[in-house]
């Protein structure tokens, strides 16, 4: 069984589908099997900066039940970086010795941090600087950590956006409209392709491929002349303008936030094609509701397989599902390696040849 371990976990980064059943499944195996202490961080590093640190012992009891709920229990944050912490004052100050203090002042023996490649390379960075033992866990609805096929939340957002875009193609076909559907994807495109290909779209943007509005509109046209009076077009909100330039949008806080490429083909398909046009915006819905079944699987699968880790003392690994098998592998190595949709993937292939227009 090894000695007594007191482990601490955290959720860094977006909220996502799957989160709590990683939780349950590290708290069974740690507590469960191993006899181990295991303490939820509350709000990601920021819980580790407070004094005390801010977190709670979990016990088997506590979060037997938490497998279907959406979110994380233990809060996060996508917000301050702990190197150049963003003060009150308006100054930012480098925070990371307090992170590595509240570490030792709750007597972990190691950390399990759930995040994307920011929060993981983050967390690497404090587990070097503090000699901290630190295993990771992939988390994103972008699916872009590289070395894993897989990361928590993915498949819950991409279902979520097929449902989507299964529902407007009844609206669209009655009202003879184009809808365009702007779905999440911050740099990469998978959400769209999966969700595009799976909900039978006409037309799929992704970030990866350049796009022509005159070949999307010459797709749609030739729809219009066989008889088709509908269209769905399925847009990742990183796709730029025809022209390179980033479409984004600028709140009253300052905050810059990727968005609105759906509006901004919207207004030029109605001038090409004559359609009319509707824009929906999925945004956060994606990232909320109850985790599929996948995500629970690959949720719990991942949890206990960091516990083990821990256990050999095998520590910055970050947890990986490859070909239908769980593994490891540095996490300097997975984050390294940004995992953007391949031009050439089988799943553009597939696009291709159901007809479907890519724009290029």
């Amino acid at each position: 069984m090894g000695a007594h371990k007191r482990v601490g976990i955290l959720t860094s980064g977006g909220d996502c589908a799957g989160l709590n059943a990683v939780i349950r499944a590290a708290v069974y195996r740690a507590v469960g099997t191993y006899g181990w202490e295991i303490l939820g961080i509350r709000q990601a590093t920021v819980g580790l900066m407070q004094r005390p640190p801010e977190a709670i012992n979990l016990t088997i009891d506590q979060v037997s039940s938490i497998l279907t709920t959406g979110g994380t229990i233990l809060g996060t944050t996508n917000k301050g970086d702990p190197f150049a912490f963003p003060m009150t004052n308006g100054e930012t100050r480098d925070r990371s010795e307090e992170i590595i203090e509240g570490y030792h002042l709750l007597g972990l023996d190691a950390l399990i941090g759930i995040g994307g490649d920011g929060s993981l390379g983050i967390l690497r960075k404090l587990a070097q600087q503090g000699k901290l033992n630190l295993v990771g866990i992939p988390k994103t609805i972008d699916n872009d950590v590289g070395s894993t096929e897989l990361s928590i939340g993915f498949h819950t957002a991409a279902t979520i956006a097929t449902e989507a875009i299964d529902r407007l193609h009844f609206t669209a076909a009655s009202h003879s409209r184009v809808m365009i559907v702007e779905v999440m994807g911050r740099d990469a495109g998978h959400i769209a392709l999966r969700a595009g290909i799976a909900g039978g779209a006409d037309v799929i943007l992704i970030p990866e491929i350049p796009y022509s509005l005159t070949k999307i509109c010459h797709h749609l046209v030739e729809r219009q002349k066989q008889g088709k009076n509908y269209a769905i077009v399925v847009v990742a909100e990183a796709v730029k303008s025809e022209t390179g330039e980033s479409v984004s949008s600028t709140n009253t806080l300052g905050q810059t936030r990727l968005g609105g490429v759906g509006h901004y083909l919207a207004e030029r398909i109605s001038a090409c094609s004559r359609a009319e046009t509707r824009v929906t915006v999925l945004g956060h819905v994606q990232r909320g509701g109850i985790p599929t079944v996948t995500d629970r699987v690959i949720g719990s699968a991942f949890g206990v397989a960091a516990i083990d880790l821990i256990a050999e003392e095998n520590y910055d690994q970050m947890v990986v599902w490859r070909n239908r098998e769980i593994g490891s592998v540095p996490i300097a190595e997975a984050i390294a390696h940004y995992q953007a949709v391949d031009p050439n993937e089988i799943l553009v292939k597939t696009a291709h040849s159901l007809g479907i227009c890519l724009g290029n």
